[in-house]
């Protein structure tokens, strides 16, 4: 027959089993800083003409928060910060494809006015002699 104290013991032990269960199946908290960060991105996305340049990527952000709001009200966290990870890539894909398009254009521009310069400078020169 088992004493008091250690039928006290035992029971603490159970306690602080069940307590121990209760916590690892809780939800995990919503993926604030994911969710701020995919956010953020997108905005940056949108100051920088994205809808212009990489309107396909920049929705695609947009769906993927979209998304990931609905998975935090249904209490799925871990879906919730995939969707949100994967929207701040899609933002940030639409930023650095706007970046690129953005430089080409400038790239292309100064070549035609370079082409342009040599052109009149061999006029010029033709000229002079």
């Amino acid at each position: 027959m088992k004493t008091i104290p250690s039928l006290l013991t035992s029971l603490l032990a159970i306690a602080a089993s069940g307590t121990l269960l209760s916590a690892c199946a809780s939800d995990p908290p919503a993926p604030t800083a994911a969710l701020d960060a995919a956010r953020l991105a997108i905005t940056t996305a949108e100051r920088s003409e994205a809808g212009r340049y990489a309107a396909g990527d920049l929705a695609e952000a947009r769906t993927r928060l979209s998304m990931a709001d609905s998975a935090v009200a249904q209490k799925q966290m871990v879906q919730a910060e995939r969707f949100a990870n994967e929207s701040r890539t899609d933002a940030e894909l639409a930023s650095a494809t706007t970046a690129q398009t953005k430089a080409q254009a400038v790239n292309a521009e100064m070549q035609h006015s370079n082409g342009t310069l040599i052109e009149e400078i061999q006029r010029n020169d033709g000229v002079a002699q």
